[in-house]
Protein backbone atom coordinates (compact mmCIF):
# COMPACT_ATOMS: atom_id res chain seq x y z
CA UNK A 1 0.00 0.00 0.00
CA UNK A 2 1.19 3.26 -0.72
CA UNK A 3 0.79 5.59 1.73
CA UNK A 4 -0.13 9.18 1.57
CA UNK A 5 -0.71 12.59 3.58
CA UNK A 6 -2.95 15.32 2.03
CA UNK A 7 -1.66 18.54 3.37
CA UNK A 8 -4.41 20.87 1.94
CA UNK A 9 -6.06 24.43 4.35
CA UNK A 10 -9.48 24.08 2.87
CA UNK A 11 -11.44 21.82 4.76
CA UNK A 12 -13.81 20.47 2.06
CA UNK A 13 -11.09 20.18 -0.48
CA UNK A 14 -8.99 18.19 1.99
CA UNK A 15 -12.07 16.13 2.54
CA UNK A 16 -12.82 15.62 -1.05
CA UNK A 17 -9.26 14.61 -2.05
CA UNK A 18 -9.39 11.82 1.13
CA UNK A 19 -12.63 10.58 -0.37
CA UNK A 20 -11.26 10.48 -3.85
CA UNK A 21 -8.28 8.48 -2.96
CA UNK A 22 -10.40 5.92 -0.44
CA UNK A 23 -12.09 5.08 -4.22
CA UNK A 24 -8.92 3.66 -5.32
CA UNK A 25 -6.62 0.34 -5.10
CA UNK A 26 -3.45 0.77 -3.27
CA UNK A 27 -3.19 3.77 -1.38
CA UNK A 28 -3.60 4.41 2.09
CA UNK A 29 -4.77 7.67 3.61
CA UNK A 30 -2.40 8.23 6.54
CA UNK A 31 -3.46 11.81 7.71
CA UNK A 32 -4.83 15.18 6.71
CA UNK A 33 -2.55 18.66 7.23
CA UNK A 34 -3.88 22.34 6.60
CA UNK A 35 -0.45 23.71 7.55
CA UNK A 36 3.14 23.07 6.22
CA UNK A 37 4.58 22.82 10.08
CA UNK A 38 2.21 20.37 10.93
CA UNK A 39 2.57 18.45 7.57
CA UNK A 40 6.23 18.45 8.19
CA UNK A 41 5.95 17.10 12.33
CA UNK A 42 3.82 14.62 11.02
CA UNK A 43 6.30 13.19 7.96
CA UNK A 44 9.30 13.14 10.58
CA UNK A 45 6.95 11.40 13.72
CA UNK A 46 5.71 8.55 10.83
CA UNK A 47 9.63 7.86 9.65
CA UNK A 48 10.51 7.89 12.87
CA UNK A 49 7.89 5.29 13.88
CA UNK A 50 8.77 3.16 10.93
CA UNK A 51 5.94 3.94 8.74
CA UNK A 52 6.85 6.44 6.51
CA UNK A 53 4.57 8.77 4.44
CA UNK A 54 5.43 7.54 0.76
CA UNK A 55 3.76 10.48 -1.32
CA UNK A 56 2.22 13.70 -0.26
CA UNK A 57 -0.83 15.55 -2.10
CA UNK A 58 0.38 18.88 -1.35
CA UNK A 59 -0.94 22.11 -1.92
CA UNK A 60 1.10 24.32 -3.05
CA UNK A 61 -0.71 27.99 -0.98
CA UNK A 62 -0.94 27.17 2.75
CA UNK A 63 -1.02 29.45 5.38
CA UNK A 64 2.30 29.18 7.11
CA UNK A 65 4.36 28.74 4.21
CA UNK A 66 4.77 27.42 0.15
CA UNK A 67 4.20 23.74 -0.07
CA UNK A 68 7.52 24.15 -2.22
CA UNK A 69 9.14 25.45 0.40
CA UNK A 70 8.03 22.46 2.34
CA UNK A 71 9.31 20.08 -0.48
CA UNK A 72 12.43 22.18 -0.21
CA UNK A 73 12.70 21.17 3.13
CA UNK A 74 12.15 17.97 3.34
CA UNK A 75 14.57 17.79 0.17
CA UNK A 76 17.14 19.34 2.37
CA UNK A 77 16.32 17.10 5.45
CA UNK A 78 17.35 14.26 3.15
CA UNK A 79 13.81 12.84 3.67
CA UNK A 80 13.10 10.27 0.49
CA UNK A 81 8.98 11.30 -0.32
CA UNK A 82 7.66 11.99 -3.38
CA UNK A 83 4.77 14.78 -3.82
CA UNK A 84 2.04 15.41 -5.97
CA UNK A 85 1.44 19.44 -6.62
CA UNK A 86 -1.78 19.97 -6.28
CA UNK A 87 -3.12 23.53 -6.49
CA UNK A 88 -4.93 26.60 -8.62
CA UNK A 89 -2.27 28.09 -9.23
CA UNK A 90 -1.51 28.07 -12.69
CA UNK A 91 1.61 30.52 -13.47
CA UNK A 92 4.75 28.56 -15.50
CA UNK A 93 7.38 29.15 -12.67
CA UNK A 94 5.04 27.36 -9.93
CA UNK A 95 5.12 24.76 -12.79
CA UNK A 96 8.87 25.05 -13.06
CA UNK A 97 9.66 25.11 -9.47
CA UNK A 98 7.26 21.96 -8.72
CA UNK A 99 9.23 19.85 -11.08
CA UNK A 100 12.71 20.73 -9.99
CA UNK A 101 12.19 19.60 -6.77
CA UNK A 102 10.45 16.18 -7.92
CA UNK A 103 6.98 16.24 -8.00
CA UNK A 104 5.81 13.59 -9.99
CA UNK A 105 2.56 14.71 -11.01
CA UNK A 106 0.73 18.31 -10.83
CA UNK A 107 -2.90 18.53 -10.12
CA UNK A 108 -4.47 21.81 -11.25
CA UNK A 109 -7.92 22.87 -9.64
CA UNK A 110 -10.74 22.33 -10.00
CA UNK A 111 -10.84 18.56 -11.36
CA UNK A 112 -13.00 15.72 -10.81
CA UNK A 113 -12.11 12.27 -9.81
CA UNK A 114 -11.50 10.85 -13.30
CA UNK A 115 -8.55 13.17 -12.98
CA UNK A 116 -7.74 12.28 -9.88
CA UNK A 117 -7.77 8.77 -10.59
CA UNK A 118 -5.44 8.92 -13.88
CA UNK A 119 -2.75 11.02 -11.76
CA UNK A 120 -2.86 8.44 -8.87
CA UNK A 121 -2.82 5.60 -11.11
CA UNK A 122 0.34 6.41 -12.88
CA UNK A 123 1.82 7.26 -9.99
CA UNK A 124 1.43 3.81 -8.71
CA UNK A 125 2.61 2.46 -11.94
CA UNK A 126 5.91 4.18 -11.45
CA UNK A 127 6.12 3.67 -7.58
CA UNK A 128 5.97 -0.21 -9.01
CA UNK A 129 8.55 -0.03 -11.49
CA UNK A 130 10.55 1.01 -8.38
CA UNK A 131 9.97 -1.75 -6.73
CA UNK A 132 10.94 -4.17 -9.21
CA UNK A 133 13.95 -2.68 -10.39
CA UNK A 134 17.47 -4.46 -10.12
CA UNK A 135 20.00 -2.55 -8.63
CA UNK A 136 21.30 -2.81 -12.04
CA UNK A 137 19.22 -1.09 -14.70
CA UNK A 138 19.10 -1.56 -18.49
CA UNK A 139 18.00 1.18 -20.68
CA UNK A 140 14.69 -0.35 -21.21
CA UNK A 141 14.45 -0.02 -17.37
CA UNK A 142 15.84 3.46 -17.49
CA UNK A 143 13.15 4.11 -19.92
CA UNK A 144 10.48 2.70 -18.48
CA UNK A 145 11.16 4.22 -15.16
CA UNK A 146 11.25 8.06 -16.57
CA UNK A 147 7.82 7.24 -18.83
CA UNK A 148 6.20 6.26 -15.77
CA UNK A 149 7.20 9.10 -13.84
CA UNK A 150 6.39 12.15 -16.39
CA UNK A 151 3.06 13.07 -16.28
CA UNK A 152 -0.14 11.42 -17.97
CA UNK A 153 -1.70 13.26 -20.69
CA UNK A 154 -4.83 15.41 -19.58
CA UNK A 155 -7.88 15.79 -21.28
CA UNK A 156 -8.55 19.38 -22.95
CA UNK A 157 -11.87 21.50 -22.05
CA UNK A 158 -14.30 20.90 -24.90
CA UNK A 159 -13.74 23.64 -27.37
CA UNK A 160 -15.59 26.69 -26.78
CA UNK A 161 -14.94 26.27 -22.82
CA UNK A 162 -12.16 28.44 -21.49
CA UNK A 163 -10.35 27.42 -17.87
CA UNK A 164 -11.06 30.90 -16.53
CA UNK A 165 -14.99 30.77 -16.83
CA UNK A 166 -14.80 27.11 -15.20
CA UNK A 167 -12.86 28.16 -12.14
CA UNK A 168 -15.71 30.78 -11.94
CA UNK A 169 -18.59 28.29 -12.45
CA UNK A 170 -17.22 25.98 -10.34
CA UNK A 171 -16.10 28.55 -7.60
CA UNK A 172 -20.12 29.71 -7.91
CA UNK A 173 -21.68 26.49 -7.54
CA UNK A 174 -19.08 25.34 -4.55
CA UNK A 175 -20.35 28.41 -2.44
CA UNK A 176 -23.98 28.00 -2.87
CA UNK A 177 -25.51 26.66 -0.25
CA UNK A 178 -28.32 24.55 -2.10
CA UNK A 179 -28.49 23.28 -5.29
CA UNK A 180 -28.65 25.91 -8.32
CA UNK A 181 -30.34 25.89 -11.60
CA UNK A 182 -28.25 27.22 -15.00
CA UNK A 183 -29.73 30.06 -14.87
CA UNK A 184 -28.66 31.11 -11.31
CA UNK A 185 -25.01 30.50 -12.19
CA UNK A 186 -25.18 32.21 -14.87
CA UNK A 187 -27.04 35.63 -13.79
CA UNK A 188 -24.09 37.10 -10.88
CA UNK A 189 -21.55 35.87 -13.60
CA UNK A 190 -22.55 37.71 -16.92
CA UNK A 191 -23.04 34.55 -18.54
CA UNK A 192 -25.93 33.46 -20.78
CA UNK A 193 -28.24 30.15 -19.19
CA UNK A 194 -26.89 27.93 -22.05
CA UNK A 195 -23.56 28.81 -21.48
CA UNK A 196 -23.20 28.02 -17.78
CA UNK A 197 -25.54 25.10 -18.59
CA UNK A 198 -22.27 23.76 -20.58
CA UNK A 199 -19.76 24.34 -17.94
CA UNK A 200 -22.05 22.86 -15.36
CA UNK A 201 -22.56 19.85 -17.60
CA UNK A 202 -18.60 19.37 -18.23
CA UNK A 203 -18.55 19.66 -14.53
CA UNK A 204 -20.95 16.64 -14.25
CA UNK A 205 -19.90 14.82 -16.58
CA UNK A 206 -16.31 14.71 -14.70
CA UNK A 207 -18.10 13.73 -11.83
CA UNK A 208 -17.14 17.02 -9.86
CA UNK A 209 -21.29 18.04 -9.48
CA UNK A 210 -24.64 16.12 -9.35
CA UNK A 211 -27.58 16.67 -11.48
CA UNK A 212 -30.91 16.58 -9.99
CA UNK A 213 -34.59 17.60 -11.52
CA UNK A 214 -35.83 20.97 -9.40
CA UNK A 215 -40.05 20.33 -9.83
CA UNK A 216 -43.10 22.47 -8.52
CA UNK A 217 -42.88 25.20 -11.31
CA UNK A 218 -45.67 24.81 -14.51
CA UNK A 219 -43.70 23.24 -17.16
CA UNK A 220 -40.19 20.84 -17.81
CA UNK A 221 -38.63 20.02 -14.35
CA UNK A 222 -35.07 22.14 -14.29
CA UNK A 223 -32.11 20.71 -14.00
CA UNK A 224 -30.36 22.05 -10.57
CA UNK A 225 -26.50 21.14 -10.02
CA UNK A 226 -24.95 21.07 -7.19
CA UNK A 227 -20.90 20.19 -5.54
CA UNK A 228 -20.27 16.91 -5.35
CA UNK A 229 -18.75 16.28 -1.58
Amino acid sequence: MIRVLVVEDEPLTAAAHANYLGRLEGFELVGSCSTAREAHAQIIAARDAGTPVDLLLLDITLPDASGLDLARALRAAKIDIDFIAVTAVRQTEALQAALGLGAVQYLIKPFGFAVFREKLDHYRRYASRWESATRSATQQDADELFAARGPAATAQLPKGLSSVTLDAVSARIRQATAPVSASEVAAPLALSRVTARRYLEHLADLGMVTRTQRYGAPGRPEVEYSWRP
